[in-house]
């Protein structure tokens, strides 16, 4: 597989086809959408900030050869990146522009392979599926036994994590809060997914998963997935943004009247590559925590 040169993530577009596929999703996401703002107006997502919370994994590795078949070391370097890019531990923080450093937060958050499974045997946290298909793509099929693919554990109990090849030039995608359970979790390229193994530069540092997971807890893109300047993230500390930015950007890149500090293309939501993105806001962190006292509450009891 050819590691693609730019960030494709493709949230958005399964996110619109789920929507089309079941009906009162849109008005179900609206709903959770009221109660993360009820949440951090009324001081609750601060409140669920303040306790650390593990969510248990479980990886579903579907592999065709044996690159696709990542190693256990490879996928705990993916959890291990993600304690760190989640408690503010990454030592690419520093990367930060002065102005912004008193917004990066941490956001008390960890992720731990679960060590029992659905029906409560002790368990390494990793399914490995041999398929026949070369490829996924965005329409959920690794998620299924027909399609080639794995099911998931119960998503009220884990973070389903699979990896797999996954075709159309794209890293990763994940389903918002309040979609369908059985296909609830977060899809990843395995040559983008951990910091070792088959992982290829420029998205080697694990930050594709960081930005994923950040939709599961209903982070958006920090351009609001609108090109006019009309988008939004729903989160008040990240800039009006006009475009998703790619590569290394130089700060301050400029758009939408946001001058003088311009873009906050260092965040975790935005496309630009892995060595480049090292930051989630207070307020994106809020919006995390207010999710996991809301729409997934049950997997921080």
């Amino acid at each position: 597989m050819a590691t693609p040169r730019r960030r494709q993530c493709g949230t958005q577009q399964v996110n619109e086809r789920l929507c089309e596929e079941h009906y009162g999703l849109r008005e179900k996401q609206n709903r959770i959408e009221e109660r993360i703002r009820r949440s951090i107006a009324s001081g609750e997502a601060q409140r669920v900030m303040r306790r650390l919370i593990t969510i248990p994994v479980v990886v579903h590795v579907v592999h065709k050869t044996n690159a696709e078949n990542v190693s256990d070391a490879q996928i705990q370097s993916q959890i291990d990146a993600l304690n760190r890019d989640y408690r503010l531990e990454n030592a690419d923080k520093s990367q930060i522009p002065q102005v912004w450093k008193g917004l990066a937060a941490d956001a008390n958050i960890e992720f731990a392979l679960a060590t029992k499974d659905a029906q409560g045997k002790q368990t390494n946290g990793i399914t490995r599926t041999l398929t026949s298909r070369d490829s996924f793509g965005t329409g959920d099929s690794v998620k299924t036994k027909s399609g080639g693919g794995h099911l998931p554990w119960p998503s009220s109990r884990y973070l389903n994590l699979w990896v797999c090849n996954l075709g159309g030039k794209l890293l990763g995608y994940a389903q918002f809060p309040g979609g369908p359970t059985k296909t609830d979790g977060v899809v990843i390229s395995y040559s983008a997914f951990g910091t070792t193994g088959a992982v290829a530069a420029p998205f080697n540092l694990g930050r594709t998963a960081t930005h994923e997971i950040g939709h599961w807890l209903n982070l958006r893109h920090i351009w609001g997935d609108r090109n006019d300047c009309g988008g939004s993230d729903f989160v008040s500390d990240t800039p009006n943004a006009q475009l998703p930015n790619y590569g290394k950007p130089k700060f301050p890149k400029i758009t939408c009247n946001n001058g003088p500090n311009g873009d906050m293309f260092m965040d975790y939501m935005d496309y630009v590559d892995d060595a480049a993105m090292v930051m989630f806001t207070s307020g994106q962190v809020a919006r995390m925590n207010a999710t996991l006292a809301g729409a997934r509450k049950t997997l921080a009891p």
